[in-house]
């Protein structure tokens, strides 16, 4: 029993002196526990102030070997004003956010379909310059972690390579939507001996806006070329070496991301790759040029600029205090008739005044372009009833000839024509006149930035399609032609222009002639093709459209009933008739000579 007792006593000591250990290392761990998580606590408050203000202390670093790469940690470095969110990685010095501040990205998924937008964010993107070292190794800048040295409004980040050689980016924040940044070597002739370094962009444009299809059709580059003097375009990218490239443009159809060099690009090629397999994205975008090594050093200067696409804003953007225009409104494809679209836009930058809403202005815009072209259609209207008052004579003329050699029953057509006055192509002059302001409307209303997203009556975004019935099934030949979706003031465009087209071909249409084609069927087809060709673009042009042909049939039926006298306009045809002919024009006397050469011809052929 003695025994015993003096193991329980040994055992409890034992037991008593572990215990006092453990609430020791307990009592020591809690302590430094609490003094990790106010340090961290305080690395996060600054973290989040960094995020909210420019302005950073100044880190002071010792630069990260080539060989410590791994141990080194990535960071995001943020730069802010007030248009713009950037964020740059230490990991290849490059960029890995862009967000447009006063801007939101069309979300499906969101009730209320806004999301923050975002030109860049790390997954999109990649910038690298790379080169060989004197081994015949390619060192990529992407490979390489920085370390950043913060200012207000810049960072300079920088890399060791070896043998004491470095390379710099530094960035600073220039205008409202611009970053520059400066690539700099030190030592990189140790390096390699090269003459030239490569530059390489790669871009995944993210889709921002509601119509998909839409967008793809502007998404594409831009770029100007030898001193902003010259700008071109390419929708499927350039294979071929280019002259110098002054910036380089990833546009879609409201911003863009434009890479501009101080020296210009050389030697440079792009390419861009429809993205099929994602909707997050709508192309794929890869620029390479190459980047010179003067004297053993890389010193070279570019600027990131992050712009919405407004024609004022691009015109006059200088982010730099240069005096030269930088052409950044070539971004926006107003096409061939520009100065059409402008005056659009001053029209409606004019009316946006008064506070009138998108949907109203449109419909204004519609009366003033139909004002100034009435008296175009006032003469179409005319000519289509001289031509109708003019049917019964040449219905007799087609019957005396009907065996007759056609060019024959055709002289004396002209002939008829000649006498009463008419001129059958004078119909056609007023529609050709129209084809501009046509194709300008169509460039303009997908292209107004400051339609995007007003609403008006069931559209919800008068830069998109509207919507009133729409389906997630996939039909693949109804999908690609037509979408999911029926858009309403296309299917009323369509109807209204159906009705304008039934109630102008009586009044418009000359007769039809033998072995030339109905052209009333094309016109009466234009109505369908339009359902399908416009059911996904942007829908203040289909209203447009919609507003112009009700006003047309308007036009159509006031002209009819108050302003054309067709007694009048038949007994001045018939006083022409009996006036001594006129001497032909040289056209009329060309036209002649044409029938005889083609009579005489044919009767080669019989013979």
């Amino acid at each position: 029993m003695q025994q015993k007792s003096n193991f329980d006593k040994n055992q409890i000591i034992g037991f008593i002196l572990i215990g006092i250990i453990l609430i020791g290392f307990l009592v020591y761990s809690s302590k430094q526990q609490q003094k990790t998580i106010l340090e961290d606590q305080k690395v996060e408050k600054q973290t989040i102030a960094s995020e909210n203000k420019i302005e950073q202390s100044t880190v002071t670093t010792k630069p990260i070997q080539l060989d410590s790469i791994e141990e080194a940690k990535v960071q995001l470095i943020p730069f802010s004003n007030e248009q713009l969110d950037i964020k740059i990685s230490t990991q290849g010095a490059q960029l890995r956010g862009v967000r447009l501040k006063k801007w939101t990205a069309y979300d499906e998924a969101n009730e209320s379909h806004k999301k923050d937008l975002f030109l860049v964010n790390e997954e999109n993107t990649d910038f690298n310059i790379s080169f060989k070292d004197k081994t015949g190794k390619i060192i990529n800048t992407r490979d390489l972690v920085f370390t950043p040295q913060v200012g207000k409004d810049e960072a300079t980040f920088t890399a060791n390579l070896a043998n004491g050689s470095y390379i710099q980016f530094i960035y600073k924040l220039y205008g409202e939507y611009s970053l520059n940044f400066n690539v700099k070597t030190q030592g990189l002739s140790q390096i390699t001996s090269g003459k030239n370094a490569t530059l390489d962009w790669q871009q995944n444009a993210i889709a921002l806006e509601k119509g998909r299809s839409q967008e793809l059709i502007y998404t594409e580059y831009r770029y100007s070329l030898n001193d902003y003097k010259q700008t071109d375009y390419d929708t499927n990218g350039f294979t071929e070496d280019k002259d110098k490239i002054d910036w380089i443009s990833v546009k879609q159809q409201f911003f863009a991301t434009i890479l501009e060099a101080k020296n210009g690009f050389h030697n440079s090629k792009g390419e861009q790759t429809k993205d099929e397999d994602t909707s997050k994205y709508l192309k794929k975008f890869t620029f390479t040029s190459i980047v010179p090594i003067h004297q053993g050093e890389i010193n070279e200067n570019y600027t990131w600029n992050f712009l919405p696409l407004n024609y004022d804003l691009l015109k006059s953007y200088k982010a730099d205090n240069n005096e030269i225009s930088k052409q950044f409104s070539y971004n926006i494809p107003f096409g061939w008739m520009k100065w059409l679209c402008i005056f659009y836009l001053w029209i409606y930058q004019f009316l946006e005044k008064f506070g009138i809403p998108a949907g109203w202005i449109i419909f204004l815009m519609t009366i003033v372009v139909k004002l100034v072209t009435s008296p175009i259609m006032y003469k179409q209207y005319i000519q289509g009833a001289k031509m109708r008052i003019l049917k019964p004579e040449l219905d007799e003329i087609n019957e005396k000839n009907k065996n007759a050699d056609p060019l024959k029953k055709q002289q004396a057509t002209m002939e008829l024509y000649r006498k009463a006055g008419v001129n059958p192509l004078a119909g056609c002059l007023p529609a050709l006149i129209q084809i501009p302001i046509f194709y300008s409307l169509f460039r303009f209303f997908p292209n107004n930035i400051a339609m995007r997203g007003k609403s008006f009556l069931w559209a919800n975004d008068l830069t998109a399609y509207d919507s009133i019935y729409q389906w997630n099934t996939h039909i693949p030949i109804l999908s690609s032609f037509y979408g999911n979706h029926i858009s309403l003031f296309t299917l009323l465009y369509c109807i209204a222009l159906l009705i304008y087209t039934k109630m102008s071909t009586s009044t418009m249409q000359p007769p039809k002639q033998e072995g030339m084609p109905d052209m009333r069927f094309m016109m009466y087809l234009m109505p369908v093709m339009f359902i399908f060709w416009l059911n996904s673009y942007a829908a203040g042009l289909s209203w447009y459209y919609l507003v112009s042909n009700v006003i047309n049939i308007l036009l159509i039926i006031l002209i009819k009933n108050y302003f054309i006298d067709e007694k009048k306009i038949h007994a001045k045809m018939q006083e022409n008739k009996l006036k001594p002919a006129k001497k032909k024009s040289k056209w009329q006397q060309k036209m002649q000579q044409m029938m005889e050469q083609a009579q005489q011809q044919q009767a080669k052929n019989k013979k």
